[in-house]
């Protein structure tokens, strides 16, 4: 087992605790993680985009101009594809983009996400991540001490609204709970401070 100071908030060294290999200690695949990556971004599209095609433009019943003697190309509707104000060839139609992933590969990727804060030296486990304030300078001091001066995620055992907003507008810093973590942002949050109450939470989940 991975055995990790626990800091507190000032980033002084209060005790020590011991990961789990089955979560933090596996060799990280990252083909899963891609594939699960890749699955959350196309679950946030919405699909709603919608264009019309020649038979949805309003207007251009009646046949512009005559078929011949103009000198010009034929034309049989003001709303073809080729006029201004046309319908289009191809329209974008509002579509699913959800893709569904094995509850098993989802697991994996996790613990692989996980396990790759561990190795690169990204994880921070803090004893108490609490505030009883709105109060930004605070969250940042706090990112300062913990060597998280860039990009952050922040997981919590349970909701703390004073921590969650005095985060919210500090640029490339991201709040979550231990049910709400995803692959993505794990990779893509830069140094991953977890309270200690969180990090069981997670083995209990990830352990299984």
């Amino acid at each position: 087992m991975a055995k990790l100071n626990v800091v507190d908030m000032a980033g002084q060294a209060v005790s020590t605790i011991e990961l789990s290999d089955t979560v933090f200690g596996i060799e990280p695949n990252v083909s899963i993680m891609h594939t699960v990556v890749k699955a959350y971004l196309a679950n946030q599209r919405q699909g709603t985009q919608s264009a019309k095609n020649r038979s949805e433009v309003s207007g251009g019943g009646r046949k512009p101009y005559r078929q011949k003697g103009t000198g010009r190309a034929r034309q049989g509707s003001i709303r073809a594809v080729q006029w201004k104000g046309g319908g289009m060839a191809f329209p974008v139609k509002p579509r699913d983009y959800r893709v569904s992933v094995n509850k098993k590969v989802r697991a994996l990727a996790m613990r692989s996400a996980l396990s790759s804060k561990v190795a690169d030296g990204d994880l921070v486990v803090v004893d108490n991540i609490t505030m009883n304030e709105y109060k930004t300078k605070n969250v940042v001091s706090m990112l300062n001490a913990l060597g998280a001066d860039r990009k952050a995620l922040i997981v919590l055992d349970e909701k703390n609204e004073f921590l969650i907003r005095s985060a919210a507008n500090i640029p490339g810093v991201k709040t979550a709970l231990t049910n709400t973590i995803n692959v993505y942002d794990i990779l893509n949050g830069g140094k991953f401070i977890v309270s200690a109450d969180a990090i069981k939470k997670i083995e209990e989940v990830y352990t299984k």
